[in-house]
């Protein structure tokens, strides 16, 4: 899969993600890497990369693990919990968001998340957990 095949159904599943710049380098069950470029758009004081714009990119990251992760019987996933460490600051580049599964399980998947910048430093590390959605009947 090129990575503007593994995009696509990224950016019409999550239209945040198409405001973000975001793209897909790794679209598997086992890894997800999605990456998006600094902006001045998307920066707080001096020029530092929102920590909100981090946390989107690493939830969408998670998310789209979680989602690769379903069984049949699932209709989707939802953040139900997140917890993010900043580790350093991004004032240039891109940052890329590498997640993959930790628990897969029927009701939770947890996935970790590791955001790195240009340079390959760790400026972020995300562990969060999906609820497994499924519909009502």
């Amino acid at each position: 899969m090129t990575d503007r095949e593994a995009t696509e159904p990224i950016l019409s599943l999550m239209p945040l993600a198409a405001t973000l710049g975001i793209r897909a380098e790794v679209y598997s069950a086992d890894e997800v890497v999605l990456s998006m470029d600094w902006a001045a758009s998307l920066c707080t004081a001096n020029g530092i990369l929102h920590g909100g714009a981090i946390m989107a990119l690493a939830d969408s990251a998670g998310g789209t693990c979680a989602m690769l992760n379903l069984s049949t019987d699932a209709s989707g996933t939802s953040t139900i919990e997140s917890k993010t460490n900043f580790l350093g600051a991004v004032r240039s580049g891109a940052v890329t968001a590498t997640s993959t599964p930790l628990h897969r399980g029927s009701t939770t998947i947890v996935v970790e998340t590791a955001v790195r910048d240009s340079g390959g430093k760790l400026v972020a590390k995300v562990t969060q957990t999906q609820l497994v959605l499924r519909a009502r009947t």
